[in-house]
Parts: structure tokens; sequence; C-alpha cells
């Protein structure tokens, strides 16, 4: 059985679920609205203020949709209510990051400045604190594209493990290998 499609997701005050008779599920709330397509053989109810997901059958098909719409639903109520923040640090000696509307523009240390078009529904803010490394801030209500996007910045230039430069999230650690030793 699956735990988490069995767990009930609990509705906040100011979070409206509808579902359409095409299983399109349309979750409104103070910071947005989400949609979401459903599986037709997964059933999803509405019940004293707590949405529940249901399975027909035992199938493992059944068993891995039970639980992935179940957490999609729990992710799209979350970013509606509370939103989801996502920081990325830069380290590196003239690493840069701006923000000119939703363009970010970083210097990695390439020969060329990259620039990136972040999607509307997503805010940018960079900032470069005196004595540390700049940051990246991405706000907004879909956790899976603020994941892709984050993902897309960290890809330009990956941490290397020598001496730890690169774009990471902001508290991630990094395992650091020693470097060549000198011979006799």
């Amino acid at each position: 059985m699956s735990r988490i499609g069995k767990k009930e997701i609990q509705l906040p005050s100011g979070v409206d679920l509808q579902i359409s008779k095409d299983n399109l599920v349309t979750v409104k709330g103070p910071k947005g609205s989400l949609h979401q397509a459903v599986d037709p053989d997964i059933s999803i109810a509405v019940e004293d203020g707590s949405v529940v997901v249901k399975r027909p059958t035992e199938q493992k098909r059944h068993k891995a949709l039970h639980g992935l719409y179940r957490s999609l639903l729990n992710n799209m109520i979350v970013g509606v209510s509370e939103g989801y923040k996502k920081e990325l640090e830069l380290v590196g000696v003239g690493y840069k990051a701006s923000a000119q509307g939703n363009v970010l523009e970083l210097n990695l240390g390439y020969s060329h400045n990259i620039f990136l078009s972040i999607p509307e529904e997503i805010s940018l803010k960079t900032e470069t604190p005196k004595g540390k490394n700049p940051l990246v801030t991405l706000e907004g209500i879909d956790k899976q594209l603020i994941g892709q996007i984050a993902a897309k910045i960290k890809s330009l230039r990956k941490v290397e493990p020598y001496k730890g430069k690169g774009i990471r999230f902001a508290g991630e650690v990094v395992r650091r290998k020693a470097g060549k030793t000198a011979s006799k």
C-alpha cells in the first residue's frame, strides 16, 4: 500500500480545490491558481476540508499513480497558500549575478556573460552581500518549475570537488577531494 497516497491533504483556509468532469484539478489560493490533469483511474474527493486520493485496484501502476497524484496535489496546495523559494549561491572569484526584470545575467568566469530568461511565473532576486558569495533567489507557486529553473542555472557551472567553485544551493555541502601530493 502506498503510505504517501493514503495520507489526507488538509486544505488551508482560503484554498479552493475543484475537480472537473475530465479529471482536471484546479487549485486556487491567495498566491494564484494551478492546474493538473489526473489519470481517469484515480479518484479524488474533498471530504470535511481535506482531500482524499483513492485508487481502484492494487495493480503496480495504480499504486504508483496513487502516491504520485497525492504528492502533486499536496505541492499545488502548499504552492498556492505559502509558495516555494530556492536560493542559489555563486562560489568563485569574480562570479557575479544581476537581474534586469526577468533576465538573469551571470558572470561565471567564462569569456562571456550568460543571459538566462526566467519565466514570468517566477520572481527573481539577486543580491551580493559584502564579504559573502552572490545569491540568486527564485520564488513562485509551482514547485516543479522552480526546481527546473534552479537546476538549469546550477548546470551552467557545476561545483568542482577540488576548490569547491561553482553554483550550489544555499546551505548545500560539497564533498571536497584532496589535491595532488608532491613527489620526492
